[in-house]
């Protein structure tokens, strides 16, 4: 009797934490968009034809690469922080990395460096953004793409994404073009194509 106590106290146990692990991850993105600050990181063009790979958008940024005096002190896949201001235009701009966590009040990321660009015409550090995909509903997502596409190659319109901050972590929030939200846009093409 002992025995099987023991064995419903470990299978308890271990059904709490399964369950708990992904509410706590779902728990922090939620807390991140309800609390975090909010920066708009515009993008840029993406290859046309791209295949769509799943039911998300990808999402390329102007502002992935950053200038810095000294190239050689900094490695591939080295963990950094990169500090954000609000530009002028209201994007979001890189100000500095550092290998240490600001103890300020500023926006800042926890970034990979993806790799370092120091040829003739280019020195830079180029950062990994950890929220370049948009996820959007299955009957949503390929039109989305497609206006999301569309959008970048016409220089007329601004596209960008609106991302919560939180203590170095990202969410994205939603993806805009001219100011409307991409799911607004793929509901009107999805509409017009009826």
């Amino acid at each position: 009797m002992k025995n099987k106590n023991i064995l419903i106290i470990l299978f308890l146990f271990v059904v709490m934490a399964q369950l708990f692990v992904p509410s706590q991850m779902i728990y922090n993105q939620e807390d991140i968009l309800n609390t975090g600050k909010i920066v708009k990181f515009q993008c840029e063009p993406i290859d046309p034809n791209d295949p769509f790979r799943g039911k998300y958008i990808t999402l390329n940024f102007k502002e992935e690469g950053i200038k810095v005096k000294n190239l050689k002190e900094w490695n591939r896949n080295e963990t950094i922080f990169a500090k954000i201001e609000t530009a002028k235009d209201g994007f979001a701009k890189i100000k500095s990395i550092s290998r240490t966590e600001p103890t300020d009040n500023s926006i800042y990321l926890k970034l990979k460096i993806d790799y370092i660009a120091d040829y003739d015409y280019e020195h830079k550090i180029y950062l990994d953004f950890p929220f370049d995909r948009f996820y959007m509903n299955e009957n949503k997502a390929k039109t989305a793409e497609t206006v999301y596409a569309e959008s970048t190659i016409d220089t007329t319109k601004i596209a960008y994404a609106l991302v919560a901050t939180k203590n170095g972590e990202a969410v994205i929030k939603d993806v805009l073009i001219d100011n409307i939200s991409i799911k607004e846009l793929a509901k009107a093409k999805n509409n017009s194509n009826k």
